[in-house]
């Protein structure tokens, strides 16, 4: 239980630290960029290692198949309302935003965290780590660009944080002893909001603001996450 809430409190706090970077700390735009294509290139194989190939080997891989694929439908699908139906200036889109991929993404580090050694789920956690921090850092000033007050700013993601610590520790207290099955669709959804994520939100971030770099820190972000995976 102590592992799991120290695992959860730096993921999620991660968010915050990020958020007040974004607001109140200044960082040149390429080494913005730097760090998303890190952040992105750790999730690659994360993405791969301890959330899909698990799942194919307790389940099935048309399952594993299946759920990615729905996973990335509905991330894809809310990311379109936020973008060209509701106001993305308003704090619910803004929160669907921040949470959609957040949410299962928590879940499956719960799920993870289940019968788990403490470097087991190292991987996960640092990948997820790592994209928060430059994920909320760009988010948080894009708020504060477009008129929210930082104030307001910062509380959404304190309330983010609070969210996904929530989703996290329901994973784990409320899945335990769950069908593989189950276990394999959530892990496989988280799976494939990310994928949709990197796809339409990091790495065209990164090659936006460091376009010479964004290829070498992705696969910086890469090997650190398959160190992890070693160590773990």
């Amino acid at each position: 239980m102590l592992m799991m809430v120290i695992v959860v409190a730096v993921v999620s706090g991660a968010l915050v630290a990020g958020a007040a970077w974004g607001l109140y700390g200044k960082l040149p735009k390429p080494l913005e960029g730097f760090l998303v294509a890190l952040a992105g290139g750790a999730l690659i194989l994360s993405v791969v290692t301890e959330l899909i190939e698990p799942s194919i080997e307790t389940s099935t891989l048309w399952l594993s198949m299946l759920m990615t694929a729905v996973g990335a439908a509905v991330f894809t699908g809310v990311d379109y309302l936020i973008d060209e139906k509701w106001n993305s200036d308003s704090g619910g889109g803004l929160l669907a935003a921040i949470t959609l991929d957040g949410v299962p993404e928590n879940l499956a580090l719960g799920v993870a965290l289940i019968g788990a050694e403490p470097m087991a789920v190292a991987a996960l956690a640092g990948s997820i780590l790592l994209s928060n921090l430059p994920e909320a850092a760009g988010g948080a000033k894009e708020m504060a660009d477009n008129g929210t007050s930082k104030t307001k700013a910062l509380m959404m993601w304190l309330a983010a944080a609070a969210l996904l610590s929530a989703a996290a520790v329901l994973g784990n207290l409320l899945l335990e002893g769950a069908s593989p099955h189950l276990l394999a669709g959530i892990r496989c959804l988280a799976a494939g909001a990310v994928i949709a994520s990197l796809a339409t939100e990091v790495f065209p971030q990164a090659y936006k603001e460091d376009s010479h770099m964004a290829g070498i820190a992705t696969a910086l972000g890469f090997i650190l996450a398959l160190v992890l995976s070693e160590i773990g």
